[in-house]
């Protein structure tokens, strides 16, 4: 079209100064002017089209017509986001010891960043207690247990989905006590110079690891499981000092911190988030507890839709995934499993 407009408005120039060239012309020399005229007319208007030709190509070589972008990876994004959004709604029951509480929310929080549909209700409490409840009947869909002796026996329930189970982390037994508490206690070797010890029941994981500790210092007798010996045991043995028994491990945190208790033994990582209110007097070695192993696995409901099923066994999948790992060094977790006599 610009071309078209531009020959024409050419054209009707040269014809206003070819009349004005006839205007003066007569005879046969003016027919002869007008023949030449109107070939020269002829031949600038050719070129003018050859030029203006030209520069509408060139304009359209400089200003291309845009293409649509291509979109496979907005579009895939797209197509994930509404798939996951018309996913059902999930209910996940998830038992956990409880000095994995703290972490174990932060895990669920990144796992729900991509499964939003997921709805994960966490009971948090002492290995035993858990173990106890699942037998008896509680729907689970979950079992993450500080030890394995629990995970054992729930295998040998029959109850632990195969192919599932895993470990996860290790810990570590330490001796605490407030800062601003004076003590005369260094470590489990002379635990009972304190006043008072927050001290776990032989059920929960970190009091059958301290029993078994005490075991191998030569405090306790050697027995083929530890956590047979009573809290009142443990006290004799001790030289009688009072001990205050807690049903799991926040508790035996709660005793010191809220200064119940002089000393008590939790777990590593259940000092995470109180370096300014506690000491830790000593991080008792592998030698003496043996591995502090967390394992996990999907517990078999017959309760469980086909759609829980699924979705407990990919969170026990991301349990043990480099996501969930980063979380629980964080939360000063030992991922690296190696053996005892490694550490």
């Amino acid at each position: 079209m610009k071309k078209k407009a531009l020959a024409v408005i050419l054209a009707a120039a040269l014809a206003a100064v070819f009349t004005t060239g006839c205007g003066n012309s007569s005879g046969s020399a003016g027919t002869e002017k007008t023949e030449e005229a109107a070939k020269e007319t002829e031949a600038v208007t050719e070129e003018a089209e050859t030029v203006v030709e030209g520069t509408e190509n060139a304009l359209t070589a400089e200003a291309p017509v845009e293409q649509p972008a291509a979109t496979a990876t907005t579009g895939e994004t797209a197509a994930a986001a509404e798939q996951a959004a018309e996913e059902p709604p999930v209910e996940l029951q998830v038992f956990i010891a409880a000095s994995l509480n703290t972490s174990m929310q932060e895990v669920a929080a990144k796992y729900n960043e991509t499964h939003p549909n997921v709805s994960i209700v966490f009971n948090a409490d002492s290995s035993g207690k858990l173990l106890t409840q699942i037998q008896e009947g509680y729907a689970c869909d979950v079992f993450f247990s500080a030890a394995q002796k629990q995970m054992n026996q729930l295998e040998e329930d029959g109850l632990v989905v195969e192919g599932t189970r895993a470990d996860v982390v290790n810990n570590q037994v330490v001796v605490i006590k407030r800062k601003d508490v004076q003590s005369a206690v260094t470590g489990l070797a002379d635990i009972g110079n304190a006043s008072s010890i927050a001290l776990a029941d032989g059920s929960v994981p970190v009091g059958r690891y301290t029993r078994t500790a005490l075991m191998n210092l030569g405090i306790l007798p050697q027995a083929e499981d530890a956590s047979v010996y009573t809290t009142a045991e443990v006290s004799d043995a001790l030289g009688g000092v009072e001990i205050s028994e807690q049903g799991n491990v926040s508790q035996v945190l709660t005793a010191v911190v809220e200064g119940s208790c002089e000393v008590g033994t939790t777990y590593l990582s259940d000092t995470y988030g109180y370096e300014d209110e506690l000491d830790i007097l000593e991080k008792v070695g592998y030698d003496l507890t043996g591995n502090v192993i967390y394992p996990v696995c999907q517990v078999a409901n017959d309760e469980a839709s086909p759609e829980e099923a699924a979705a407990a066994a990919d969170f026990v999948s991301f349990i043990t995934s480099d996501d969930a790992k980063a979380i629980f060094d964080k939360y000063l977790f030992d991922t690296n499993l190696e053996p005892a006599e490694q550490k």
